[in-house]
């Protein structure tokens, strides 16, 4: 057996994790095995699987903190100029595979040892999707938060930058989650939380942010029915603690 390349994917549709997932499993005893990265991962990532389409043209609040000379392999339109490969959709994962190889595989069989007629890359019949709203008059805190909730597996995602907007969204459609900021341009956040809580169907669960991090602000979330409070600037480690509950299959909260 080969050495593992850990492979952080950010973003990705649920059959397209599915085949991933697949993807990885049938690299287990090659010359080069592929392995889904996680924050408990023994080595830092090797690779970068990014969707671009799920980082809505913003890659830098996806890739902070990660090494720059880290390699790249983008779906879709946009990519940064030092990405190493760009796909377009429809995936013909053959081809990713051997490109994949390219880069690690030392042996020179360029995606031979993969064989994909066997298995069901179809996507397996996944829960209900979560959907979420983000409420924020901030782009850069939206786009932060949109990235996080992708890498949770959670791509159903409607955004709005006021108040009356959110609410007439969640009117609309029930939401599985809602980040709500307090510091809104046409409402207290305070009224907008009471306004989500009288909701029905009732909202799944509902957090707010804010940069007043004092225990009165804590003490009125817990109060308001809130699931939890995120203090701004974002801290990554308690956004994916947050989400935890919320990720399912095998790639998400990564």
């Amino acid at each position: 057996m080969g050495p593992s390349v850990y492979v952080k994917v950010i973003g990705f549709r649920d059959g397209e994790r599915h085949a991933l997932n697949t993807l990885f499993r049938l690299s287990t005893g090659r010359s080069t095995s592929y392995r889904l990265w996680t924050p408990e991962a023994p080595v830092a990532p090797h690779l970068a699987m990014i969707d671009l389409e799920a980082c809505a043209g913003n890659l830098a609040p996806t890739l902070r903190g990660l090494n720059s000379n880290l390699k790249m392999i983008c779906v879709g339109h946009g990519a940064p100029a030092n990405a190493w490969h760009t796909f377009q959709r429809p995936l013909h994962w053959p081809a990713v595979v051997k490109v994949m190889d390219s880069l690690f595989d030392a042996s020179g069989k360029l995606g031979a040892e993969i064989d994909f007629g066997d298995h069901d890359l179809a996507p397996e019949p996944p829960p209900s999707p979560s959907v979420s709203l983000l409420v924020d008059p901030s782009r850069e805190d939206r786009l932060y938060l949109r990235a996080r909730l992708a890498l949770a597996g959670l791509t159903e995602v409607d955004e709005s930058e006021t108040g009356a907007q959110a609410l007439e969204l969640a009117k609309n459609r029930r939401y599985d989650l809602v980040i709500a900021g307090l510091e809104l341009p046409d409402m207290d956040g305070w009224v907008l939380v009471r306004e989500f809580m009288r909701l029905e169907p009732a909202i799944g669960s509902v957090v707010v942010s804010s940069t007043d991090k004092s225990w009165p602000v804590r003490e009125q979330a817990q109060a308001s029915g809130c699931r939890g409070l995120l203090e701004k600037p974002y801290d990554p480690l308690k956004v994916i603690e947050l989400l935890k509950p919320y990720s399912y299959g095998a790639l998400g909260g990564t």
